[in-house]
């Protein structure tokens, strides 16, 4: 039953995600590929990673990883900043054409937590938060809490 639950809530999630993006693919402001979206959104996690480190998290080769992220950075969704201790290294980071794009599913997240924090008691939401954070930092060890931002 929980894991049904939990299915539906991450898929509605998702769902919502997804007819947000299409929407912009009629207004013709999307200029993502799917697979570059699901890049925009692991360097977004990741938090300023390195080609390399990107590269490694997603498993793909370096050339591989940086014909991906040149593309971004024509398009406008991501930028390459020269790390200031190691001159041969860029760290990426998102522009804000990319906040405004993610944004679409960051304010749906948002009036949802306001639905919750409006139809659960507090302690409840306290207990959900916690469960979350648990979740996240204790439950989901196959990704490294240290290289994603919360």
């Amino acid at each position: 039953m929980l894991d049904q639950a939990f299915n539906e809530v991450y898929t509605k999630f998702k769902l919502h995600f997804y007819r947000a993006v299409f929407s912009r693919f009629q207004d013709r402001e999307a200029s993502l590929t799917t697979v570059e979206t699901f890049c925009m959104e692991i360097i977004n996690a990741l938090g300023n990673p390195t080609i390399a480190e990107f590269s490694s998290f997603v498993n793909i080769s370096p050339p591989n990883a940086a014909y991906k992220i040149n593309s971004l950075v024509q398009k406008g969704y991501v930028k390459k900043e020269q790390s200031p201790e190691d001159k041969r290294e860029y760290h990426l980071s998102v522009t804000q054409k990319y906040i405004d794009y993610y944004n679409v599913s960051y304010r749906y997240l948002s009036t949802v937590m306001d639905r919750i924090k409006d139809r659960f008691p507090k302690e409840d939401v306290e207990k959900l938060e916690e469960m979350l954070t648990i979740i996240s930092d204790e439950l989901m060890p196959e990704l490294n809490q240290t290289s994603i931002k919360h």
